[in-house]
């Protein structure tokens, strides 16, 4: 019988044993979405646009080329892209597409310009990062 009594003080320690740091939880650390250069760049543009898109069309004068555009051959991508020739490219092409809505002499419309300057960036998105073209098409004026 003592072997059993001793048995069962034994069972009776060991389920009283402190289970604190079971209970203990992992802390979570939640990873925050921030947006690169580029990316912050390209909604900078998409609303500049969006706005001169509004004047173009009630013809009214136009808002300065903004020069932080310029720093598209600069800002630093989203981690998963790289800076392709391709892209130095079309960056120049975007660029000088924009610039030309200002020129007054040109032979095209000013609607036509504006126009150019956008496919421009479909052109680009295309072929590198297709998920704004829907969004970026809406910029475009109706002849």
């Amino acid at each position: 019988m003592k072997p059993v009594f001793y048995f069962i003080i034994l069972v009776f320690f060991i389920s009283c044993k402190d289970n604190a740091n079971k209970a203990v939880k992992a802390e979570v650390i939640y990873d925050m979405y921030v947006p690169s250069e580029m990316s912050v760049l390209m909604k900078e543009l998409y609303a500049f646009n969006l706005e001169l898109k509004k004047q173009v069309v009630k013809e009214e004068d136009l808002t300065p080329f903004p020069e932080q555009f310029l720093n598209i051959h600069t800002a630093q991508l989203s981690d998963f892209k790289a800076r392709t020739e391709r892209f130095k490219s079309f960056s120049n092409i975007f660029l000088t597409a924009q610039k030309e809505i200002y020129n007054t002499s040109s032979d095209l419309s000013l609607k036509d310009r504006f126009n150019n300057t956008i496919n421009t960036c479909i052109s680009c998105h295309s072929l590198e990062c297709t998920g704004p073209i829907p969004k970026i098409k809406k910029l475009l004026i109706s002849q």
